[in-house]
């Protein structure tokens, strides 16, 4: 059974009062202002409770949702000054520089002593060559080095002998000179004695004198051509002295080049980082410029593609948040460091020719350089992994 509401109990009773008859002595005078009295609570009640409006167009309320608006209002405009104040992109990646590690020398692989994603430091050994043709081709040269210098000591030897040879001829010619000079100095007085009395010096003393001048003059033409001869054989004893210790320095040669290819049967690593995309095995044979694995450094930063339109806005220095796909935990920091000359197009192994066809602006990405300044423990990166960078530009 539904009871009766307020109003309809305040209706009732105004009609049962107006319907009554007045009582004497002002009994109905007094119920009217009961009547009276009761409408103006009921009034004052409905007041109140808002009039019979909907909850929604209550002032109140009004008032409250007014507030909500302008605090969202104002969170937005923060929100979105606050973004504003960063730059992103999505294609970006970690980059580094991958060292390929190939051997110098060619020969049968013996021993592989490092495995794939194991990290490496500067020096250690990557692959093994067997080295015993090596090692044979540094004896021979060793010993080509030694009979190089054994030349070169009878070269030297040679010189002493054709310098003593000089000497001796160097003497004769002197005697010979000495002897030439008086030949001639006794046919003269013999040939004027003669023409003073011709019987005072007999004809065959004067023969004899001239013989022994023409053979004086002889023996000193010979004495000088020995000199000659002698300084001739220095002068090539010294050539070969010269060529003896260019033997040795081409023997040297042969050695050092010699034990560096002995030194390049082992394949060192030249940087640290971890071993990647290992292709080698014990074995095979390799030959030089093959490539065997690859070192990626522990040297890594994030190569950023940003379009060419927010390029004004970036300035080497500015802080960047570095949110990396692999480690979703925590972000990495880091920093402007360059911003290429050229788009990512300028430098592609088939540039577009803009010149030809029908052209069409597109909006070119320009790479950006942004170092890791710290990254999450136990973050494993490697090029090519996608990251996203945030940078600060105010």
């Amino acid at each position: 059974m539904v009871e009766p509401s307020v109003e309809q109990t305040g209706r009732a009773r105004r009609d049962d009062s107006a319907s009554a008859p007045a009582a004497p002595g002002g009994r109905g005078l007094a119920r009217d202002r009961d009547t009276s009295g009761e409408g103006g609570d009921e009034t004052k009640a409905r007041q109140r409770s808002g009039g019979g409006r909907p909850w929604f167009r209550r002032r109140r309320v009004l008032v409250a949702g007014a507030i909500v608006l302008a605090v969202l209002v104002v969170l937005a405009a923060l929100w979105w000054w606050y973004e504003s104040g960063f730059e992103t992109t999505t294609d970006a990646f970690i980059d580094t520089h991958v060292v390929d590690v190939s051997p110098q020398v060619a020969g049968q692989v013996i021993q592989v002593p490092v495995q794939d994603n194991q990290p490496i430091r500067p020096g250690q050994a990557l692959v093994e060559i067997d080295p015993a043709q090596y090692r044979l081709a540094l004896q021979q040269a060793l010993a080509n080095r030694e009979q190089a210098q054994t030349a070169l000591g009878q070269a030297s030897a040679n010189v002493t002998v054709a310098q003593a040879s000089l000497a001796q001829a160097t003497a004769d010619l002197a005697s010979t000179s000495a002897t030439a000079i008086r030949a001639r100095q006794d046919l003269k007085r013999y040939q004027t004695l003669r023409d003073l009395n011709a019987r005072a010096v007999a004809r065959t003393t004067v023969d004899e004198a001239v013989a022994n001048a023409r053979s004086a003059i002889a023996e000193q033409r010979a004495a000088r051509q020995r000199v000659a001869s002698a300084r001739a054989q220095i002068k090539a004893a010294r050539a070969a002295v010269a060529g003896a210790g260019a033997r040795i320095d081409t023997a040297q040669a042969v050695v050092r080049q010699a034990r560096l290819n002995l030194g390049y049967t082992t394949v060192t690593a030249l940087v640290s980082g971890h071993v990647a995309n290992r292709t080698v095995a014990v074995g095979a044979y390799v030959t030089p410029g093959q490539q065997l694995m690859a070192i990626v450094p522990l040297h890594l930063w994030v190569t950023a593609n940003f379009k060419e339109t927010v390029i004004p806005s970036l300035r080497p220095g500015q802080s960047a948040t570095i949110h990396i796909d692999a480690c979703p935990s925590a972000d990495a920091r880091g920093h402007v460091v360059s911003i290429q000359r050229g788009s990512g197009e300028a430098f592609a192994l088939l540039p577009p020719e803009n010149a030809t066809g029908n052209y069409i602006k597109v909006v070119q990405r320009v790479p950006v350089r942004i170092s890791l300044d710290s990254v999450p423990a136990g973050c494993v990166l490697g090029p090519g992994m996608s990251v996203e960078p945030k940078v600060r530009i105010r």
